[in-house]
């Protein structure tokens, strides 16, 4: 019967177009842009073919509505959630959704409103994801987190024919207590980095000065050399007077006591 009704229904439409065409020619042909779709409805049932456009396509007055799907990306802010992070701190996280329908016809048909419903349901898999990750993991891994979010929201939406094309986090807030201890762990991570540099700096000179003292050692002239050096230094860097002592060995060759002193002390013996 409802069948028969609308069948009949359709017929008188089409009649009453023909009889009034030069004014049902406006009410009948529509245009949707390059980026719109139109969803067509006969009688409340969707029309078969699927949705039509971009361009011009016709309807039947009286019998036929249809709405337009805009198919562009479609950006929104998720609003600050105040989020207990999985080591029981409470910080404000932010972010940004990008998606666009997919399926004009879906999206009509299984959902009152799809764009809505889907920010709604990006609040609630920002809080869940999040809940699940400590502040250090928030803070340092925010793309693995982006790619966590719009999985869950496409696998969400995908009934609703939306794509979610991008998920990104904009802003994490923490309290101030917890950024004065962060600063002050950082701080105190960067002191003992520099204590670790200088002793590793430490025990390095030492040995190279080992390795001099040895190469000095094994050669008297080298010693003699190096202590003439220093003094070369000294007397350009000061103007000033310098006193020190003068090493007895370098006039050990010169004395002329020096090898009778060595023969009493060989005869001594």
């Amino acid at each position: 019967m409802a069948d028969g009704c609308a069948v009949l229904l359709t017929i008188i439409s089409y009649i009453l177009v023909v009889l009034t065409f030069p004014v049902s020619f406006f009410c009948c042909f529509k245009i949707v842009q390059e980026y719109e779709r139109a969803v067509i409805f006969r009688l409340g049932r969707l029309v078969s073919g699927g949705a039509k456009g971009p361009g011009l396509f016709f309807i039947i007055p009286c019998i036929d509505t249809y709405r337009k799907i805009d198919l562009r990306t479609i950006t929104f802010d998720v609003p600050p959630q105040e989020i207990l992070t999985k080591d029981s701190v409470t910080v404000a996280v932010d972010a940004v959704v990008y998606f666009r329908i997919c399926d004009p016809c879906v999206s009509i048909t299984n959902v009152t409103d799809a764009p809505r419903s889907t920010r709604l349901l990006a609040q609630t898999t920002l809080r869940n994801v999040l809940g699940t990750k400590t502040l250090a993991e928030i803070l340092s891994d925010r793309e693995h987190i982006a790619q966590s979010m719009k999985s869950v929201l496409d696998e969400g939406t995908d009934p609703w024919g939306v794509k979610v094309e991008r998920v990104e986090v904009k802003d994490v807030r923490i309290p101030h207590e917890m950024q004065r201890s962060m600063a002050a762990e950082a701080e105190s991570t960067r002191e003992a980095r520099a204590k670790v540099i200088a002793a590793e700096g430490e025990q390095k000179a030492s040995r190279a000065l080992k390795e001099a003292a040895d190469v000095m050692a094994d050669s008297p002239g080298a010693l003699q050399l190096r202590y003439l050096q220093t003094l070369t230094t000294i007397s350009a860097e000061k103007n000033s007077t310098i006193i020190f002592p003068f090493p007895m060995d370098i006039l050990a060759g010169f004395s002329p006591f020096a090898g009778g002193a060595k023969e009493k002390n060989d005869l001594r013996y």
